[in-house]
């Protein structure tokens, strides 16, 4: 009996470690623009394939160096930003104000900001983003 209440506390411990699943499907508010959680994914994809292809469009995407100290969800750069744009995925021109940001090792979402409402060439956070 002993053994078999070792092996359950132990199955428990393991379920318990699996690691946390980062989504890359949530909506983002920036400067009072509106993206859907489609738009942000479909950003992180572009800006995740230049990166990992080595190439770029207009010199997106380039390192975030994140002056501004944000949070993103408690990971870990290196970052990369590539701009978000209503109609579509961004393919040069105006990159406009805003940007996805995304890890280097993973492409996983790490946060949406804004130059709108922003001094200077800074940044300030969207809507979730902290």
């Amino acid at each position: 009996m002993q053994l078999s209440l070792a092996a359950i506390f132990l199955g428990l411990t393991v379920v318990s470690a699996a690691p946390t699943v980062v989504t890359r499907d949530e909506p983002a508010n920036c400067g009072g623009k509106s993206y859907t959680a489609q738009q942000v994914s479909d950003a992180i994809d572009e800006g995740c394939s230049y990166f990992e292809s080595g190439s770029d469009v207009n010199s997106y995407p380039h390192r975030y160096s994140n002056y501004e100290g944000f949070d993103f969800k408690g990971l870990d750069g290196p970052f990369q930003e590539f701009p978000i744009i209503s109609g579509g995925v961004y393919t040069g021109g105006s990159p406009g104000a805003d940007r996805v940001v995304f890890t280097e090792d993973s492409c996983a979402l790490a946060g949406t900001i804004t130059h709108t409402g922003a001094s200077g060439n800074a940044f300030v956070a969207c809507e979730g983003t902290s």
